[in-house]
């Protein structure tokens, strides 16, 4: 069998930067300076800056991210917050875990994000906030959103650099997982803040509700990016704009040698930057079959939309209730995607997909 391909190729995109890795990593371990310190700051403003707002913080991870900015706003017991059915299970976790409900939307076929015709009908006295998410690396339709009046809130863990990106919300949450398009070398999270007050409140939620480890204003917790990855994201955060482009660059030959022929592809007229290539079909578990057996690594995602998942089910939601989240859980597939993947790999997984569905190679 050939070599396997992955779904995505983490050290191909790092390798070439260890040397300065070491270089940064040494520099920490000299200064003795681990929580917070010198490099974690010249982080925040590196990414503040390329964000384009005024504060960035640096939090454990993405979903911490999440929580602060909810509890930042005053989301809290008794409030509603509306987000999509289809994604990642830590989105609606962390309006659960500031004691909100959440409300399920369901998406636009084309794009996987809100639909933002069905948020609005779904929003209440109660609706305190709308968390969009901004799937797979593409953004979500955040003037839409936005023009319900209602806070919100970008989740943003797959979409660092997209475009558009932390440009209309309240808050703006990140993640640095590793298999991240800006990723840290284990967990790492961010939030991006255009209000000023928003931001403080986040600063010192992070750290326990204080501002000075004295006094302590807030019941906060303890969710701080640490000073090693922050290292590793400063050396990472200059090339997120090649990686980006040379992502984009893939999605568009993935469509030159015909993928579209055999699957529906994702669309790219909104500043996508492909955290993962996801592409649709019917028969996707047959897809993914054959993908294995030729050695090609695939994913489906989020099989389960959040509102049929069992710690959602007190909130009565049956199947059907949400059709489009549904059908996406059923057909979606994601086929390997990083900065870099050449082209011959992708030549490989094209074959492999038009095959298996009976398409000429």
């Amino acid at each position: 069998m050939s070599q396997t391909i992955p779904l995505v190729d983490v050290k191909a995109q790092y390798a070439p930067l260890i040397p300065e890795l070491e270089e940064r990593f040494s520099a920490v371990l000299a200064s003795g300076r681990f929580i917070f310190g010198p490099e974690v700051e010249a982080f925040e403003l590196e990414a503040a800056a390329f964000l384009g707002v005024p504060h960035a913080i640096g939090v454990a991870n993405g979903t911490d991210a999440l929580v602060l900015s909810l509890e930042a706003l005053g989301v809290g017991r008794g409030d509603e917050v509306i987000c999509p059915a289809f994604t990642f299970y830590a989105t609606a976790e962390a309006i659960a875990r500031v004691g909100a409900t959440p409300v399920f939307a369901d998406i636009d076929p084309a794009t996987l994000n809100l639909d933002p015709a069905d948020v609005a009908s779904r929003v209440t006295p109660r609706t305190k906030a709308i968390v969009a998410v901004h799937l797979f690396g593409r953004p979500a339709p955040l003037d839409a959103l936005e023009a319900l009046g209602l806070p919100l809130v970008e989740d943003a863990a797959q979409a660092f650099g997209a475009d558009g990106v932390a440009g209309t919300g309240v808050c703006s949450t990140f993640s640095f997982f590793p298999t991240k398009n800006l990723f840290a070398l284990g967990d790492g999270g961010l939030v991006a803040c255009r209000d000023d007050d928003v931001a403080e409140r986040v600063r010192m939620l992070r750290f326990h509700g204080s501002r000075d480890k004295v006094t302590f204003e807030l019941v906060g917790t303890n969710s701080r990016l640490d000073a090693i990855q922050a290292a590793a994201l400063r050396v990472f955060l200059p090339h997120l704009t090649g990686w980006n482009a040379a992502r984009r660059d893939a999605a568009a030959r993935y469509a030159e040698l015909g993928l579209g022929e055999a699957v529906e592809l994702p669309r790219d007229e909104s500043g996508h930057v492909y955290h993962m290539y996801v592409v649709r079909s019917p028969i996707r578990d047959k897809v993914a079959d054959e993908l294995g057996e030729a050695g090609v690594a695939s994913a489906a995602y989020y099989t389960v939309p959040l509102h049929l998942q069992p710690a959602m089910r007190h909130l009565g939601y049956r199947p059907g209730s949400l059709p489009e989240a549904e059908r996406a859980a059923v057909e979606n597939l994601a086929l390997p995607m990083w900065g870099g993947i050449g082209a011959e790999a992708q030549e490989r997984v094209v074959e492999t997909v038009r095959a298996a569905l009976g398409v000429p190679v």
